[in-house]
């Protein structure tokens, strides 16, 4: 389960963020997580969860943004949404098409209190 990893480093990250001020405690961390990206946000969540209490600044809420896989047809140049497979382009049909997004995972937020 390498969700745990993932959890683990999230919180590393967002603990190294909330020490740049002085004070601060750790409340709120968003992540945003491609559809192609492998994880499995439940396990991540649940892995979050027991991490989190175990550190210093629980509780600490983890939100999960989902990002849909984005295509770019290389024939008519539109940008679309498809599934987790490539489909064929919505203005065209063609099948030419280049991966814009939906692999990534991104620490997008970090919310802390003074």
């Amino acid at each position: 389960m390498h969700e745990v990893g993932i959890a683990s480093e999230i919180l590393r990250a967002s603990h190294a963020e909330t020490a740049r001020r002085p004070g601060a405690r750790l409340v709120a961390v968003t992540v945003r997580i491609g559809v192609l990206a492998g994880v499995d946000a439940d396990a991540l969540r649940f892995a979050w969860d027991v991490m989190s209490e175990q550190a210093e600044y629980a509780p600490v809420a983890l939100m999960i943004q989902m990002v849909p896989r984005r295509n770019r047809c290389q024939d008519c140049g539109r940008e679309y949404e498809s599934g987790i497979y490539s489909e064929p382009c919505p203005g065209c049909a063609s099948e030419n098409s280049l991966l814009l997004g939906g692999d990534e995972m991104q620490l997008a937020s970090v919310e802390v209190e003074e």
